[in-house]
């Protein structure tokens, strides 16, 4: 195994020893993963801390860049030291380091609860890349609070640069968000969308246009307008694409 593959699977979570009382959690586990799987658009693939190896990757195509979901499976973490680009791969090992730092902290009972959202960009055969949005959420822990296997969901980001870093907790109207220049989490409030922001969210993720949607619900288009427009504002992005994208990763609608 490559050394550097070490780098991903911190020592603060390393998984020594699997109790029996442990293995009873993972009968069949991956069956239901593999329907959800068939029925979604992003790429799912499945960690095990304890062999520092992939238990699933989906078929999904988002991930793979070019390659089958048995080759990634074969390649395991080895895969992101030839399809991540060495800046956000350093990223990426950052992001591990202060995730589980964060993670250690947190009361076993509640460690099931937290999920760590980030962007960092993936290269195809061509050397072309993507920025995707990758969310890590544990599956199984051992008996003492560790993450044995945990889940990531792969989608188009929302975003244009690498970076992003976030953890909700769920249940909780706020997350925290990490200052990747001042190396410190900040506690911030989640955006809350109005009942009309929904509204006009669900209806543009349907294609409908500004006019049809103002005809649908009785508003002028320039209502909708001002509405989209505090939209953009109120999630940082610059369209409506982005501003969909957005808040379907962030459970916004």
């Amino acid at each position: 195994m490559d050394n550097r593959i070490d780098n991903f699977f911190s020592i603060q979570n390393t998984v020594n020893h699997i109790s029996d009382n442990d293995y009873k959690q993972v009968h069949d586990y991956l069956e239901p993963i593999r329907a959800f799987a068939r029925t979604s658009y992003k790429s799912i693939y499945v960690i095990d801390y304890q062999k520092k190896c992939l238990d699933y990757v989906s078929d999904n195509p988002l991930l793979l860049c070019g390659h089958t979901a048995k080759e990634v499976k074969e390649m395991g973490y080895g895969f992101y030291f030839n399809f991540v680009p060495k800046e956000d791969l350093d990223l990426l090992l950052k992001i591990n380091t202060v995730w589980f730092n964060f993670y250690d902290n947190i009361s076993l009972e509640e460690r099931k609860r937290y999920t760590i959202l980030y962007d960092f960009r993936l290269k195809n055969k061509n050397g072309k890349t993507i920025l995707v949005n990758h969310k890590l959420t544990p599956l199984f822990l051992t008996s003492n609070g560790k993450i044995w296997k945990a889940i990531c969901i792969v989608s188009l980001s929302s975003r244009h640069h690498s970076g992003n870093v976030k953890i909700y907790k769920q249940g909780s109207n706020k997350f925290w968000r990490y200052d990747l220049e001042n190396n410190f989490w900040k506690v911030e409030e989640k955006v809350v969308l109005t009942e009309r922001e929904k509204e006009i969210l669900r209806y543009s993720a349907q294609g409908y246009t500004i006019n049809e949607i103002a005809e649908i619900i009785f508003l002028s288009p320039a209502t909708i307008k001002f509405h989209r427009q505090k939209l953009f504002e109120d999630l940082h992005v610059s369209n409506i694409t982005e501003a969909i994208s957005f808040a379907i990763n962030n459970k916004l609608i």
